[in-house]
């Protein structure tokens, strides 16, 4: 039976939180019911229930499979769904990848020393596995993805989903729009695959203080080159 809720929510709103709180009873990939089965468990029409599964979907806490093996599958969401709308909003407010670095340094900072210090054996594979691709990214979209990679591997490394959460926003935003530029020249290409290496170094060595100093070096670089192209801009006018 489904929870009490408001008079003027409709039945295909009251069908999604139902299979909200499904899903979310459930692991991820778990399977939650053919769509007979959960026109049973929930009273409703195909109708209601396949619009209230879209609903969900939008959320990525279900997944809808067809065919003779498919149903309702238990999904989650990360950061990069919701790094999405964040940007957005940020975009809308006028917001530069400078300003988000600004407010993002030193979350990162502490993620690269956590990460040093919470390293498991399989994580300092996949940072090796990481650094041995490293010489080979030599184009600025490359690079762009070097860095997304790079950030998303010593944000789970750290443990902390709000962690992961910011270090999505300041590696993910504005890159796409600015990497080029930023990564544009040769020299700029090799400085930034140095310290990449010198950073997944010291997390593997387990060196806090070390990984904590590679992580400030690499965004006060970084904001030095977004002062320099913001520079080169006015001069230009």
């Amino acid at each position: 039976m489904m929870d009490a809720s408001p008079a003027n929510e409709t039945l295909a709103s009251r069908t999604a939180r139902a299979l909200v709180s499904l899903s979310l009873a459930a692991d991820p990939g778990d399977f939650l019911g053919a769509e007979d089965d959960l026109l049973g468990r929930f009273g409703v029409s195909r109708p209601t229930l396949r619009q209230a599964a879209k609903m969900v979907e939008r959320e990525r806490l279900i997944s809808v499979r067809r065919g003779t093996r498919g149903g309702f599958f238990a999904e989650r969401p990360d950061a990069r769904d919701a790094i999405q709308s964040l940007a957005r909003f940020l975009r809308i407010r006028g917001a530069s990848l400078g300003d988000v670095i600004q407010v993002t340094r030193p979350v990162s900072e502490e993620a690269a020393a956590a990460a040093a210090q919470r390293r498991t054996a399989e994580d300092i594979g996949r940072l090796q596995a990481f650094v041995a691709t490293i010489e080979a990214r030599d184009t600025a979209r490359d690079l762009i993805a070097a860095e997304v990679e790079m950030a998303r591997l010593v944000a789970r490394m750290c443990g902390n989903p709000v962690v992961e959460l910011v270090m999505e926003i300041g590696y993910s935003f504005g890159l796409d729009e600015r990497g080029s530029d930023l990564y544009a020249d040769p020299g700029r290409r090799e400085r930034t695959r140095a310290m990449q290496r010198s950073l997944c170094q010291a997390i593997i060595d387990g060196d806090e203080e070390i990984a904590r100093l590679m992580m400030r070096r690499r965004s006060e670089q970084f904001d030095a080159w977004l002062h320099a192209g913001a520079a080169i801009g006015k001069g230009r006018v």
